[in-house]
Formats: C-alpha cells, structure tokens, sequence
C-alpha cells in the first residue's frame, strides 16, 4: 500500500503474497509433427480436461467426471477412486469388480503406502487380473486412493500411477487453498459487518426516532432506507457483487449519514456508467465511505465533504472516495494497516486492502493518500474481468 505525503512516497505491503496459477496452451501445429510432440500434447490436453472437476475436492461428482480422463492417462483397463469412507468412482472394463474397489484400497487408506493386488476372476475374458492401488493426500494426510486395473501391475504401471496420484494430489491442496480462501474472505467480511454494524445502527436508528414526532413521513422513508441497507449488508450469499449494487448501498447509507448530519455533511458522486456491470467483492467500498465519514467528518467543524468518482480507464475501474476531513498522520496511519497499533477505521481500510489482494494481486491494493489536517483520499483500481470473479 502506498501513502502519499507531499512529494514523498512510504511503501508497505499489507496482506498475503499471491499465488499466481499460469497455464499455456498450445495448439497442435506449434507442438510439431514428432510422435513425441504429439504424446507430449495429448497428455498435457488430457491432463487439462481432468483437472478442473477436481478443483472442487474429492467428491463423487468430480472423481466421476475427472476418472476417464485419468483412465487415459494411465493406459490402464479401469481405475476406481475412493475417500477415507467410500468408493467415489470405478471407470472401466471389469465393473464387476467395482464391487470390491474399497476393500482393495483398505489397506493402503490404512498405511499410506502403494499396494500391489492379484485378483481373483472366473471369466476368462475379464482384462482385470492385477490392480495398483495408491495414496491420496492433501496436507500429509491419506484423503483417499486411486487404484489402477489392469492385466499385470508392470513397474510402468506402478510408476504411472504414483505420478498421476500425485497430479492428483496437487489439484486436491489446490481445492483446500480454495477452500481456505472463501472462509478466510466471509471471516473477514463478518469482521467488518461486526465492526461497521454496532455503531451504524445506533446512531441510524436514534436518527429516525428523532423524526417519529415531528415528521412521520420521513421517519417512514428512512426506515425503509435503513432495511434496504441492513438487508444489503447481512445478505448471506455471494463473494462478491456489481459496483452498481454496492454504490446502490452506499447512498443508502449516505442518505441516512446526511439526515444525522443535515447541510453540514455534502456529498458529490461521479460514475460512469460503463462501470456499473463490473464485479467487485462485496463490501470492499461501502468501509471506505464509512471511514470518511467516522474519521474525516464527525469530529470536524463546520461542512464536511465526500467525493465519490468511478471512472472507466480501459481494462480496468479507478475509484476515489476522498474527503476534506481531518486526515491522519501517514505513520500512524501505516502502523494501523501493519497491526501494530488497534483503530476501528484502519481496521476496515486494511481489511479491504487484503482482500483485494487476495482476489486481484498485490498490484491491486489500496493507495491512500493523507495527512494531518489534509483529508483522505482512499484509490481503488479493479480490473474489469478477472478469472473467478463474477457477480451472482
């Protein structure tokens, strides 16, 4: 994150280091003519087409959907893939053998080691006489098996099963990092619902009473803005959301800051409306709005103002929220955002930063520019389209 002090420029990295996933893909014609060019690109193909019903875990559906793929690449007559508990998938020739699929892979969910089986069949057409069975982990522990039938367990076999199970495996801690992130970005979001809600609600709702009496008609009006809101804020589905919802929600928000303040709180909004559609994650600009008005405008005499500008800069959305308030200064400002010193507002600014970067990359972060007596401006850029995110 970058803080701008007249002429002088601090920079600190707030958040996690980003995982960047690059694939290449290449057609036929650039891979050339060889037959080993061309096993090279039928494996990596096959590879690619297996991979993405994995990326959900080890579940019944993507073992279903990724088996024949896996079959492929192992050359084998069938494979069957199991959890700690069940068998998920049997693909292949042989499926009346799916039947003792788990108990072949007993042991090896058991000890962790690859097995070698002879099985057991009277038809003597039946491809199936020998089956490799190994390991499945995520995180060093034994998730499953992936077993692989075939008419002899040849060392090839063996071999092209342990490196395929350990593909496998990659994809599986590949689902976790997922997994992990989507809880770590609700955890965070209900951080900052914990921590904006206590004191929005309180001094919402003593506003509203205070036109019970005297103008009952806007007391209803800014209910209804209030539910609005709180419906917006609590929504229990989605990472993320359309910028037009999320401004949506922030001049609900203002119309209620402006009935507690009245004149002396002004407010100028600048949207293009190209940038309207673009996905963003949710929550990530109404803190910043809030900040602005808590910490630049509350404790500041006389009119205080918010400005607000969406602009559309190619690939990417720039957005400003700046505000004439109190500012603060840059190193406090900086130690609030490092977790050396406790601040509700910094709290919020840091916790948007690391959630863009999670999503975006640690180029996406925020830059705020502030001092002492000077305002705030709070800068986002997002690009308009970035794989996994979408608004649904």
């Amino acid at each position: 994150m970058e803080y701008l002090v007249g002429s002088a420029v601090v920079a600190v990295v707030v958040g996690v280091p980003s995982i960047v996933l690059w694939r290449v893909m290449r057609g036929r014609r650039e891979l050339g003519t060889s037959p080993a060019e061309r096993a090279t690109f039928e494996t990596l193909h096959t590879a690619s087409l297996a991979g993405p019903p994995l990326r959900a875990g080890l579940t019944a559906d993507g073992a279903e959907r990724a088996s024949r793929h896996l079959r492929a690449l192992l050359g084998s007559a069938a494979v069957a893939i199991t959890d700690r508990e069940r068998l998920l998938v049997y693909d292949g020739a042989g499926d009346h053998h799916a039947g003792q699929a788990f108990e072949h892979a007993a042991a090896t969910l058991e000890d962790g080691r690859t097995q070698v089986l002879t099985i057991e069949c009277e038809l003597l057409e039946c491809p199936i006489r020998q089956v490799v069975v190994v390991p499945l982990t995520t995180d060093d522990r034994v998730v499953g098996a992936l077993a692989a039938y075939g008419q002899s367990a040849s060392a090839g076999l063996v071999r092209a099963a342990q490196e395929v199970a350990g593909w496998v495996d990659s994809q599986l801690e590949l689902a976790e990092l997922d997994r992990s992130r989507t809880l770590l970005m609700e955890a965070e979001v209900r951080a900052l619902r914990a921590q904006i809600s206590p004191h929005f609600i309180y001094n919402s709702l003593t506003t509203i009473a205070s036109f019970v009496r005297t103008d009952p008609e806007r007391a209803r009006e800014l209910l209804l803005e209030f539910a609005d809101f709180t419906r917006y804020s609590f929504r229990r589905h989605g990472e993320f959301t359309t910028l037009a919802e999320e401004l949506r929600s922030i001049d609900r928000y203002l119309i209620l800051e402006r009935a507690r303040f009245g004149d002396q709180l002004q407010v100028t909004l600048r949207i293009a409306p190209e940038v309207l559609p673009v996905a963003v994650p949710f929550l990530c600009l109404q803190p910043l709005v809030e900040n602005a008005v808590r910490h630049g405008l509350e404790s500041k005499n006389g009119v205080g103002r918010i400005t607000i500008i969406a602009e559309d800069a190619g690939a990417e959305c720039r957005i400003s929220v700046e505000d004439d308030g109190l500012g603060m200064d840059p190193d406090r400002l900086r130690r609030i955002l490092a977790g050396e010193i406790a601040s509700s507002g910094g709290v919020g600014l840091a916790n948007v930063d690391e959630r863009l970067r999670q999503v975006y990359g640690d180029e996406y972060g925020l830059v705020v520019e502030t001092a002492t007596g000077a305002g705030t401006k709070v800068n986002v850029r997002l690009p308009k389209y970035h794989p996994g995110v979408s608004a649904r």
